[in-house]
């Protein structure tokens, strides 16, 4: 035993037994990277802070040093271990024709468990058998500390980022979690995957909103998920059409992606689909107060957005349903009590009933104390 144990702890077979272990805890595949990030990763992040394409996203600009390099996360790093999990929906989202009542959540988001709580736990339990089996000094993250994550998967031979800016892999395609495990041990790492997207640009051409600026460069500020997800505001008036009926995320360009033929079924029951997130009904959202909404979405990453962001992208999937009995609906909440549900009311209501939207424009708009809200009066007024 002690023999075994000596011998598990030299860089070789360290390596081995935690890529080991990590299949064994559920992960589908796992990589070794320097704990260390490239120029080029370093000069990109900075050119798209400069241009400022995060948009809201203030956490990105005010950590980008920490992501930048992982040694100023953790100094004692020295090894990356990225691991990935599988979500891969039963079905391709485009090929599913929901009712136009119906509203579109991500993916991910449709997961009876939050991934974050899925993959830490996971994670978790690989650190403390690394640690108490092995010696080493460790940390780990999903996606909410300032880790370029991407980046490392890539350097890690995970997979290679692709057009879209997301990670695909030739095993998994891209429909899966990643996350990541830092080590005080220098290991061999493995070989940086090579991108294999070729001359296809599907991702890009299917865009509803035209968020890519060309083949890996995405515009934050334009994309549904951001815009769905991240952004505090209003939506922009022009951005709203191309939004259609996603009230949470979008998975198009992941969607499309040809690599999605080797993905693979998801092994943690955590990430099974809730059935009743699946294609819910618009009306029934738009009716969520506070409490409701807390409940509805116990558990699930949706409930860090909030009721009103949330209900606003259900009204701007309502103001796209072209079904003017969902007017009622956006008419209750033009007096919703935050003025980002009013606003986006207003503008549902005035693409679903222009008529009943120009009268409570006349008895409403002296009274509106919010300028933004009085805009989406004035804009229904014509």
């Amino acid at each position: 035993m002690a023999e075994a144990q000596a011998a598990a702890r030299t860089p070789e077979a360290l390596k081995a037994v935690i890529r080991d272990k990590a299949l064994a805890l559920g992960f589908d595949a796992v990589g070794f990277a320097p704990a260390t990030s490239t120029q080029a990763a370093k000069d990109g992040l900075a050119a798209f802070l400069d241009a400022g394409m995060q948009g809201d996203m203030g956490w990105l600009e005010a950590h980008a040093d920490r992501r930048a390099d992982p040694q100023t996360l953790w100094p004692e790093a020295r090894t990356v271990v990225v691991v990935a999990m599988s979500y891969r929906p039963q079905a391709n989202p485009l090929d599913q024709q929901k009712p136009k009542d119906r509203g579109a959540i991500s993916v991910y988001a449709q997961t009876a468990r939050d991934y974050h709580d899925v993959l830490k736990s996971r994670l978790k339990q690989l650190a403390r058998w690394t640690s108490e089996q092995h010696g080493a000094g460790v940390k780990v993250f999903v996606d909410t500390a300032p880790v370029m994550e991407k980046h490392l998967a890539s350097r890690a031979g995970v997979g290679w980022q692709g057009k879209h800016s997301n990670v695909v892999s030739r095993d998994l395609g891209n429909w899966f979690f990643l996350g990541e495990m830092f080590l005080d041990q220098e290991l061999e790492p493995d070989a940086p995957e090579t991108d294999h997207c070729g001359q296809c640009s599907r991702c890009l051409d299917i865009c509803p909103t035209n968020a890519f600026t060309g083949p890996y460069k995405l515009d934050a500020r334009r994309c549904v998920s951001y815009l769905t997800i991240e952004h505090k505001g209003h939506i922009p008036v022009d951005l709203r059409e191309g939004i259609g009926a996603r009230i949470y995320g979008c998975d198009d360009c992941l969607a499309v992606c040809p690599w999605n033929k080797f993905a693979v079924d998801t092994r943690e029951p955590g990430l099974w689909p809730r059935p009743e997130l699946a294609a819910p009904r618009l009306a029934a959202l738009a009716s969520l107060d506070d409490a409701a909404f807390r409940q509805v979405f116990a558990g699930s990453p949706i409930k860090r957005t909030g009721r009103n962001r949330f209900v606003r992208n259900v009204l701007i999937a309502i103001g796209n349903s072209g079904m003017p009995d969902l007017a009622a609906s956006a008419e209750r909440l033009s007096a919703d009590e935050s003025p980002l549900v009013r606003a986006a009311a207003i503008w549902a209501l005035g693409r679903l009933n222009a008529e009943s939207a120009a009268c409570l424009a006349a008895e409403r708009h002296s009274l509106e104390t919010d300028p933004d809200v009085a805009g989406e009066w004035d804009r229904v007024r014509g």
